[in-house]
Order: C-alpha cells, then structure tokens, then sequence
C-alpha cells in the first residue's frame, strides 16, 4: 500500500489517509525537536504553576474522539513516569465535561486543563474551555493543539495562564482520521510530563520508535496478509497505557471501514469478563504487549488463553521479543527492544492499528480518506448543541 503510487492511491480514495500514516516517524521526530526548542518556555510556565500552589496540580487531559484517547494513553504512563508529588493525572473526555461539569470539575482543586485538539475547532472543545474558565477558580491551561489559526489556539493569545504547544504543520491531518495528529500530541504530552527518563534517554525512544514506525511501512505486506483473513470482528486489547491506546486503534477501524467491520477494545485482563464473548470463527484479535515484565504475563495469559480457545483465526501480539514471549503469532519489531517504555511503545503499535485499518477499508471497498459516504460523521463534528452553563 506504502509503495503505490499517488494516482493510483487517489483512485483508491487512500492517497491522504495512506501519506499521513506513512509520514509518522519524520512527525514524531520535529515533535522531539519542537520540544527541545520549547523546553525552556515549558519549564518556566509549569514553575509557575507549581510556586502558587502548596499541593499537588489536577491534571486534566482532555479531547473528544480520538483527541480524548490521546488522554487515556497519556495519563496510565505519566501516574507512573511523571512527577506525583507536582501532579494528579486524570483523563476526561470533553463530551462528559460539558454534558456533566459539576460531576468532572472540582471548583476549588487547583487545575491544569490540558486540551488536545487536531482543529481546535470541535464544539465540545471549545465549551470544555469556557465551562472551565467560568467555574474552577484557580485555572491554567496547556493547548495542545495542530491547528494554529483554530478556535483553541486563538482563545489561547490572550491567555498568559494558557500556553499552547503547537504541533508539526503536516499533523493537522487533511484525511477523515486522525493519525499523524493523535501521535504527535500523545508524543509532546510524554515529553513535557515523563520526568522520569532524561533527556537523552527520550531522544532515544523518539529514535527507536521512528526506526519502528519504518518496520511498520517496510512490513505493510505481512499486515496485507493478516487483513486477508476472512474476518468480520477485530479486538484490541493491551494494559495500562496500551490498554487506553486499543479505544485508538479500534475506533480507527470503525471509521474507515464505516462500521462494515466490528470492533471491541478491553484490556487484557478484563476481556475474559464477558466481553471474550465477541469472538467468533471471523475474529481477529491482538494484543499490544506491554514491556513491563510483570505486566506482560497478563497479555500473554490471555493470547494463550484465547489461542487455546482454538475459535479465532487469527490471535497475535504486537510488540518486542523479552524473556516472555507468546508462542504464538507474533508482529514483532525488530528496531525495538524490551527497555523501551510503554508510552513510547504506543508509538508503532498505534501505526500497526493504523495501517490494519487502512487496510481493511479497502478490503470493504470503501474510501479511507471519505469514509462516510453518507455524511452522518464528520472530520470535525457537526450538529452539536452547547447549551449553556449556568456554573
């Protein structure tokens, strides 16, 4: 698919979803670089906010759609990888913020509200922001964001208690789905909050992960064969970061095929509680395996399990060789290596997912840079009505 030509992509209806994917690993290295140029600036601002107050900052993380699972990534790794003692991380959807405010905002808990947004311009987005600056008292905002000229950025100006982070030019995806865009800003998220790893040490993963998002394109053929499987069901499961990073790669799925394709995410450990129930003869199932050495028996428990099950055709996981490996079907980067943080390894796993579903939108004869043929869903959503908060 990597090594079609434009015109033939673009007789597909793929050119841009297929470009946008395949560009990823040069993305995620200016992400690195525009950190780097930014450091200082991000130091300074996140100061601030820590010399004001004597407890530790609520870090909200918030986007709808797949802006949101960029937050349900984020936050797992950082509890662990960013610093307790400055910062309380929590992903919340901007759908639940503006419908329930009073059940997601705490009006007097110091907050850091940290906005993803590929266009800046989705309703919720725009409402979570002002619900936000009308009832918590003690307010400062991080945008995250693709778009500079989008409703996001703006509002950020005039805001010395908003600092955006911009992002690459070409991760404001022009496809239907997010993908450069939801990297890039999980990648930036990871760099500003992991102070666990250094600097160098981070240069590393962003060097490690681009080889592996390579591999992704140089390996298209061996996913094209997966995607030939007489399947009609997908299932992603992983756990902790990667857990959150299967709402991603599922929901890619239910876009570009339109929902010709079922889908289900879970983590590893909660699948056996009834949702196993999804697989079927037609089912693929994987498993994004996590490099914690404790947490990776869980994954490999469950691809035993289901493999044992003997039902779906195709059951394998995604990630690097370690001491503890599933015996079974196995996508494994070679580029990678067992040290590597999950937060980062969410980085060609999320292209894995991204490409199966590339992929499988063709299969269903469908358009992956218009996959909504009938326009019920949107690049930027339509429809919303934000009714007004009262506080």
């Amino acid at each position: 698919m990597f090594n079609k030509t434009d015109d033939d992509l673009t007789k597909m209806g793929a050119v841009i979803t297929t470009r946008e994917i395949q560009q990823e690993p040069e993305l995620w290295e200016e992400a690195w670089q525009n950190y780097q140029a930014t450091k200082a600036t991000i130091t300074e601002f996140l100061e601030k906010i820590e010399n004001e107050f004597n407890e530790p900052v609520r870090v909200i993380f918030t986007g709808a759609g797949s802006s949101a699972y960029v937050g349900d990534t984020a936050a797992p790794y950082l509890t662990e990888n960013g610093d307790r003692k400055r910062f309380r991380f929590e992903a919340i959807d901007t759908t639940k913020i503006v419908s329930t405010p009073k059940q997601y905002l705490e009006k007097d808990t110091p907050t850091l509200l940290v906005s993803f947004a590929r266009s800046g311009n989705s309703p919720e987005s725009v409402a979570t922001v002002d619900i936000a600056e009308k009832y918590v008292r003690h307010l400062y905002q991080l945008t995250i964001t693709c778009a500079p000229e989008g409703k996001l950025a703006q509002h950020a100006q005039s805001d010395e208690n908003n600092l955006v982070l911009m992002q690459p030019a070409r991760s404001n995806d022009k496809g239907f789905a997010m993908t450069g865009s939801f990297s890039c800003m999980l990648l930036t998220a990871l760099l500003v909050f992991d102070v666990k790893h250094t600097d160098d040490q981070k240069e590393s993963y962003v060097k490690a992960i681009s080889k592996m998002g390579h591999e992704v394109i140089d390996r298209v053929d061996e996913i094209q064969k997966i995607v030939d499987t007489d399947f009609e069901r997908i299932v992603y499961l992983g756990s902790g970061a990667l857990g959150g990073l299967t709402r991603e790669t599922q929901l890619k799925v239910l876009e570009l095929t339109a929902g010709q394709k079922a889908t289900v995410f879970d983590t590893s450990m909660g699948f056996r509680h009834g949702p196993k129930s999804f697989v079927n003869e037609k089912t693929l199932l994987f498993d994004f395996v996590s490099n914690e050495a404790y947490t990776r028996q869980y994954d490999v428990d469950i691809l035993d399990e289901v493999a044992g099950d003997e039902i779906a055709p195709v059951v394998m996981g995604v990630g690097v060789k370690s001491d503890n490996n599933f015996a079974g079907a196995n996508f494994t980067f070679a580029n990678g290596n067992d040290q590597i943080p999950d937060g980062y390894m969410a980085f060609p796993d999320v292209m894995f997912g991204q490409t199966v579903a590339l992929l499988s939108s063709i299969k269903v004869n469908n358009t992956p840079d218009t996959p909504s043929a009938t326009g019920t869903v949107n690049r930027v959503v339509k429809g919303v009505t934000i009714h007004d908060f009262k506080g």
